[in-house]
Parts: structure tokens; sequence; C-alpha cells
């Protein structure tokens, strides 16, 4: 079983910066593929970020492209998400996930979700 704690959300202004950090338990962390995904009211939950088990590979959603950047540290079992130059539009649910077993090409692939944090930015 994988458990992943989120936190780091919160309230900024229009143009600020936050944190997101996504703990995870799992013995072989390092080999699983981690992505960032967020869920708007209203909305259907989307991809933000995602980044392959080394760290060597990452891809990002054009929205969010040279504003956020996604990164891991495998022996502390943490993958980052950090939000710079943050809009409105950002304001959602964010989440974490694990794809134990594969690319994370897909949403369905992620079998492992956290209970999510709160980003609002304010205008």
């Amino acid at each position: 079983q994988v458990q992943l704690v989120e936190s780091g959300g919160g309230l900024v202004q229009a143009g600020g910066s936050l944190r997101l950090s996504c703990a995870t338990s799992g013995r072989t962390f390092s080999s699983y593929t981690m992505g960032w995904f967020r869920q708007a009211p209203g909305k259907e939950r989307e991809f933000v970020a995602r980044i392959t088990w080394s760290g060597g590979g990452t891809f990002y959603d054009d929205s969010v492209k040279g504003r956020f950047t996604i990164s891991r540290d495998n022996a502390k079992n943490t993958v980052y998400l950090q939000m710079n130059s943050l809009k409105p539009e950002d304001t959602a649910v964010y989440y974490c996930a694990a794809d134990t077993d594969g690319r994370g090409l897909r949403i369905a692939s992620y079998e492992y979700w956290g209970q999510g944090t709160q980003v609002t930015v304010s205008s």
C-alpha cells in the first residue's frame, strides 16, 4: 500500500509563489512515476506535471510550462511542485499521484492518490 500526503497549499496573490510537497510511503518510491494534478470547482481533474522515476524526465501541461517545476528527492520519498507567477486560474485542489509500474501517460494509470491540498490565487 502506498500513501501520499500533500502539503504546502494556501492563499496567495496573483504573481506569487507556492511550493507543494508530497510525502510518500513505499519501499520502492524511487521506481514510481509521480504526477501532480488539479481540480477546480465544477471541472474535471486535469494533468499538471509528471516526473520519471529518476527525475531525468519532466513533463508539463502547456498552461503551466515555464511557471511550474516538478522535482523529486528519492532519499526523502518526496515529490515537489514549485509554482511561480501564479494566476487566479491556477486556483484548484492539487493532488499528487503515483504510477507504480508505468510512465504515467494517462490519469487512469495512477493507482495511488493523496487527499489534495487547496491552492487559491487571488487577483
